[in-house]
Order: structure tokens, then C-alpha cells, then sequence
């Protein structure tokens, strides 16, 4: 009993809001939407190219680690608050550590030991995802960034359409390092949107990139104005697109449908309306979009974006 007289306990209101912060904690896990399925994917969406499940793993691992150190750290300061509260019986001052080497090297080495693993497997991963000497590219796509839309310039031989890729004024803005894996005579088609163009099948907004599944597909990314940032949402990759500066990437799509793609940088004012999508489809229903754009008259090339300043080409030359 309280010296007041009163039966209530002083840690009841400290139980009552543990119980309050233990209620929204499960509200807020059970209120997200996601099923049970969902779960192990920690927020990302399905995959839908062979390499996506690398980063899928990169991401889980990390979380693992993550959480791995949370729960430790948790149950250091639980454990501390708990067997080491003050007593109320007792008011003297505990005897104070100042110097601990066993622990002062342990809480410097372990950081750096997690930090340094989670470096390796980012970099081996990284290394692995970027890489364009693994697989040739069976298709090559320009991705043209601009404010506020996207251009994407089919670098592929066309029935009935003349020209050649390696040679095209629209595309001098890539570096010839990209142009060796260009196809012979790729006349090739294109096709640009605007912030008002919309997918005729989903009607979701921007322009429709089609891609082949089972097909190695190579991105060389330009920009004609400022960067920009190319994201598939389902790819689970993204990369800048930076004016004056060739970027690329390659990736193999396995799952047909229709995916949203966006704009991930910043890049002004209209940034949000940078939306675009991406439909897989078979390699035969590929092959006959690129004829219907011949048809409509979609030949040739947009240009690609700005030139590649001189100390750029310099360092990718001293790079080679």
C-alpha cells in the first residue's frame, strides 16, 4: 500500500503503456496489407528477370543481419534495465567502470566485421549484376531520359527498314565501346512518349517499352537534358541516366506482363509524371511489334541525348 493509503502500484501506469506500445506494434505489423506471402520478399514485389533474385537475396541477408544485431542490442538494454535498475532500498551510487578493454575492442572490431561482410557480398553482387562480358545481348535498347518522358530506340535489324546503328547521327552521343555489340545494318524503330501518353491495355501512364522474355536485353541509358533515374519496379534495378555520361545494363525478363517503370531521380518539376511501362511478351509477338512500328513509320532513331564531355572519354579510355 501506498503511503497515501492507496492500493495502486506506481509501475502501473509504466505496465499500461507498455501494454498500449505492445497494441500498436502489432496493429502496425498486421494493418500493412501484405499477406503471408509477401513476408519473406520484406516489401519487394515478385521478381521478374533472372537476376533480380540475386538482389532479392542481398536484401533479405541484410535484413537478416539487421535484425540479428537489433534483437542483440534489445536484449542488452532490456537486460540492463531489468537487473540493473536502481533498488529502492538502496541509494548509494554503483561502482563506476571507466576503462574496459575486453569491451571497448569487442564494440570496435564487431562493427567493423559486419560492415566489412556486408561490403563483400554488395560488392560480389554488384560486380555480377553490372557486368556485360557474361552473356552477349540477344536485344539492345537506348533508353533516351528527357524532361518529361522517355524515348526508347530499338537497336535491331527491321524488315524493310535501312540504316545502320553504329553510324547514326541520333545515336554519336554513345561511346563506340557500346557500338562493337551493335547488330550489322540495325536500321531499327523507335518509340517516344509524353507525360499524357497511356498504356492502351492497362491505361496506367507513359510510353510502353516491349521487351522479349527469355531474351538477354541490354540498356544503354542517355539523357538529353539533366539525370534521370531508370527503375522497372518488378526488375528490383535501377541506374542513373546522366547526360554526358553512357550508362548500362543487362538483364533477362521471365515473367510475360505488364510492369510499371519510373523515373527515380529527382529531376524537376515534373519528375512524378516520368512514368512509363514495360510489357514482356514472346519473342514472336516481339518481333511483330517492331514491324508495327515500321508500319506507323517509327524508323530510325531519336537522338539519344549530349555528347560525352572530353574528360569522360578520357577515363573510360584509360579505364579500357
Amino acid at each position: 500500500m501506498s503511503p497515501n493509503g492507496s492500493d495502486r502500484s506506481p509501475r502501473r501506469p509504466m505496465r499500461r503503456k507498455l501494454l498500449q506500445a505492445m497494441t500498436a506494434g502489432l496493429v502496425l505489423a498486421t494493418a500493412t496489407g501484405c499477406t503471408y506471402k509477401d513476408f519473406p520478399r520484406l516489401g519487394m514485389p515478385t521478381p521478374t528477370t533472372e537476376e533480380a533474385p540475386r538482389i532479392l537475396s542481398l536484401w533479405q541477408g541484410s535484413w537478416a543481419a539487421a535484425l540479428a544485431v537489433g534483437v542483440l542490442v534489445w536484449g542488452l538494454i532490456i537486460w540492463s534495465a531489468i537487473f540493473h535498475r536502481r533498488s529502492r532500498t538502496k541509494v548509494e551510487v554503483p561502482p563506476q567502470t571507466r576503462y574496459n578493454m575486453p569491451i571497448e575492442a569487442l564494440y570496435t572490431v564487431v562493427p567493423l566485421i559486419i560492415v566489412s561482410v556486408l561490403f563483400y557480398f554488395t560488392a560480389r553482387d554488384e560486380s555480377k549484376l553490372l557486368s556485360l562480358t557474361d552473356k552477349k545481348p540477344d536485344v539492345t535498347v537506348n533508353v533516351v531520359g528527357f524532361q518529361w518522358s522517355w524515348g526508347f530506340n530499338y537497336i535491331t535489324p527491321v524488315s524493310g527498314v535501312t540504316g545502320d546503328a553504329k553510324t547514326d547521327e541520333n545515336l554519336a552521343a554513345i561511346p563506340d565501346r557500346f557500338k562493337k555489340e551493335f547488330p550489322a545494318n540495325a536500321g531499327g524503330v523507335y518509340d517516344v512518349g509524353t507525360p499524357a501518353t497511356r498504356n492502351p491495355q492497362t491505361n496506367n501512364p507513359g510510353p510502353t517499352l516491349w521487351l522479349p522474355k527469355g531474351k538477354t536485353v541490354r540498356f544503354v541509358l542517355t539523357s538529353r537534358d539533366v539525370i534521370h533515374s531508370f527503375w522497372v519496379v518488378p526488375f528490383l534495378m535501377k541506374m542513373d541516366v546522366i547526360p554526358g555520361h553512357t550508362n548500362s545494363f543487362q538483364v533477362t525478363p521471365n515473367k510475360e506482363g505488364t510492369f510499371l517503370g519510373k523515373c527515380a531521380e529527382l529531376c524537376g518539376v515534373d519528375h512524378s509524371r516520368m512514368l512509363f511501362n514495360v510489357k514482356v511478351v514472346s519473342p514472336d509477338r516481339y518481333e511483330q511489334h517492331l514491324k508495327e512500328l515500321a508500319k506507323k513509320g517509327q524508323t530510325g532513331y531519336v537522338p539519344a541525348g549530349i555528347a560525352q564531355t572530353s574528360h569522360e572519354k578520357n577515363r573510360e579510355t584509360n579505364n579500357l
